[in-house]
């Protein structure tokens, strides 16, 4: 086994053998809430639904966060849930080399959902799982961690808040760099004036994305649920070339890299400048080669807001950083100079190009999972509640609406609310979508 590093709670286990087990619960429960009101020293019990491998064979994005819960004091994975059957046993796996009791593995989330020892629902599927697995996981009584985008469209992001708010729930929303402490440091100090006042922030995001091809029909793997994959979304026959990775790149169950990498760094200009909604949206996007993908791969977003202040996001999902592109992931326009980040680090330059300071660390995981945990035992307030979360993802979503509808000159919003000002029907109906019965979220 390899040695296992220290955490802000040191929370240190050997594994265990694990449970496997199977079947799906019959239906959704609507219990009422009953609130974790323990101490520090009681244990809280976590299920993390979506497990999948990456793309390079490493662990997925929710088994990260599995050993991460894992690693806290007085916490423990209590499920693991995949319907790619391939992935429960290799996430139970990485997950028991930080705890000893045994974890149960299953196929669809209700199982966690209907054990009332689980405090905590841990969501890292794909989009268009995110905010019904939220509302029927707070409808069931458990706090939530719920990876970006929260939602996959804003009708869905309202219901969430909702939810919440009903049921008292803790939901925390996976904008990491709101944890992270250079970060909140370079934030904390932008708001205090420290760097002059803020008027604009923009935000770029460089990947080499091969193509996606052009699917066919075959059939499911012996491997795969692709009922309970589908789950919310309408159903549709399987072609090879969606699962596991390319279904961001379809509407009907992704939001394009503006909402898979894009919402992070929006988030990020949007707490340092301290707006919530814009009240117009530009929005222009293509693609670059010619494949199934539906969503564009060169995107630009910009944000007006009523104080004045902008936002401008650029996706460029075919195409490399190099030396002639910003080597910046964020940078905050001020009157002093120019507040630069790139992951934990960051740098503020004034306007003769002179370095006036700097930060950098390691975190951001680990802290915002113990921010949780911290929330959930009433020590503390979440650094990114769903209120917070849902105005970054919306954006998110104002700019794929005035995308996808033709507005891409400009779209008015209501700066006050985040409402649509615009009576065009597509864009209109891109506020919600249609959802299979089973697992139609209703609040």
């Amino acid at each position: 086994m390899n040695s296992l590093r220290q955490t802000r709670r040191q929370f240190l286990a050997k594994s265990s053998q694990a449970v496997l087990t199977a079947g799906v619960a019959s239906s959704l429960p609507l219990g009422t809430f009953q609130s974790f009101a323990g101490s520090a020293n009681e244990r809280i019990r976590v299920g993390v639904m979506g497990t999948s491998r990456n793309s390079i064979g490493g662990d997925g994005r929710g088994t990260t966060l599995a050993t991460e819960f894992a690693k806290q004091l007085n916490t423990e994975v209590a499920y693991v849930c995949d319907v790619d059957e391939r992935n429960v046993g290799k996430a139970i796996e990485s997950v028991s080399q930080f705890q000893d009791q045994p974890i149960k593995g299953v196929a669809d989330f209700r199982h966690i959902l209907d054990d009332n020892s689980v405090d905590v629902l841990v969501i890292a599927t794909p989009d268009h799982w995110h905010g019904p697995a939220a509302i029927f996981g707070a409808q069931a009584g458990k706090h939530i961690y719920v990876e970006k985008p929260c939602c996959h469209n804003p009708a869905e992001g309202e219901m969430m808040l909702a939810a919440a708010t009903a049921n008292r729930t803790q939901m925390q929303v996976g904008t990491q760099r709101r944890s992270h402490p250079a970060l909140r440091d370079a934030i904390s100090r932008l708001h205090a004036g420290e760097f002059g006042k803020a008027e604009s922030a923009e935000c770029y995001y460089f990947n080499a994305r091969e193509s996606i091809g052009t699917g066919k029909p075959s059939a499911v793997p012996e491997w795969l649920n692709w009922k309970l994959w589908q789950g919310p979304a309408p159903a549709t026959d399987y072609r090879d070339n969606i699962v596991h990775y390319n279904w961001h790149w379809f509407w009907k169950w992704g939001t394009g890299e503006l909402g898979n990498n894009g919402v992070h760094t929006i988030d990020l200009c949007r707490w340092g400048l301290g707006v919530d909604y814009p009240q117009m949206v530009i929005s222009t996007g293509r693609q670059i080669l010619k494949d199934d993908q539906e969503t564009p791969d060169r995107h630009t977003a910009r944000y007006e807001f009523s104080n004045g202040t902008s936002i401008t996001w650029e996706g460029h999902s075919r195409e490399r950083r190099d030396q002639e592109h910003p080597q910046y992931e964020c940078r905050f326009k001020t009157d002093k100079g120019h507040l630069e980040t790139r992951g934990g680090t960051w740098e503020f330059i004034d306007f003769d190009g002179k370095l006036i300071d700097k930060g950098s660390g390691s975190g951001g995981n680990a802290e915002h999972v113990g921010n949780l945990l911290d929330a959930v035992r009433g020590d503390a307030k979440l650094f990114c509640p769903i209120t917070e979360g849902y105005k970054s993802t919306l954006l998110c979503h104002l700019g794929n609406i005035a995308h996808r509808a033709g507005l891409g000159e400009g779209m008015m919003v209501d700066g006050k609310t985040g409402m649509l000002k615009t009576e065009n029907e597509s864009a209109q109906s891109l506020w919600s979508r249609e959802y299979t019965q089973e697992f139609r979220p209703s609040v």
